[in-house]
């Protein structure tokens, strides 16, 4: 009885650590993102992110991606991408079309660790709207408004910030409901 009870405290527990793990992170894409993994690690787990590794995956970012960072990486969901015209996404994985997915794709990261509450600071600090400059070369307009940071790209196309600050062993992604395009 005595082993019972301590096996079923143990279990409790475990259970319990586990759980505080992943409350450190949000649930995205109905999986634990955990601070001790990187960006590609995680991401891989994403139910909403599954276009989005299988584009990184064409392009041969996730070494890079890998790699020691740090990295922010504005995230989009499967969604996001199924909102671009019919056949680009399928258009874009093609190898022929790798340098421009390439592109796409690089618009969305930022060689800094860039948590929420400091892209907001730096939107305060700069009168309201904060270049970002991906590694990609894209120049993205950051805003803020009633908390929530948007992101609107070369074309003009708006992004919100759907989950911030998810936390990666090397870098943040926030999750984002649009795809950021670059000037072609």
């Amino acid at each position: 009885m005595i082993k019972s009870v301590l096996r079923g405290f143990a279990l409790a527990t475990a259970l319990s650590a586990v759980a505080f793990a992943a409350a450190k992170n949000p649930i995205v894409g109905g999986a634990a993102m955990f601070d001790s993994k990187n960006i590609i690690e995680n991401a891989v787990n994403s139910k909403d992110h599954t276009t989005l590794v299988a584009a990184v995956k064409a392009a041969g970012l996730v070494g890079t991606l890998e790699g020691k960072g740090p990295f922010t990486v504005f995230a989009p969901t499967n969604e996001a991408f199924a909102a671009l015209p019919k056949g680009t996404v399928d258009t874009l994985l093609k190898p022929e079309n790798k340098a421009t997915l390439t592109k796409v794709l690089t618009c969305h990261v930022v060689a800094a660790d860039a948590m929420a509450k400091t892209v907001a600071k730096m939107i305060k600090d700069d009168g309201g709207e904060h270049d970002i400059k991906t590694v990609g070369g894209c120049v993205l307009k950051a805003r803020e408004s009633m908390g929530k940071i948007t992101l609107t790209d070369e074309n003009g196309g708006v992004s919100h910030v759907t989950i911030a600050d998810v936390k990666q062993s090397n870098g943040v992604i926030h999750v984002v409901d649009k795809v950021l395009l670059p000037k072609m």
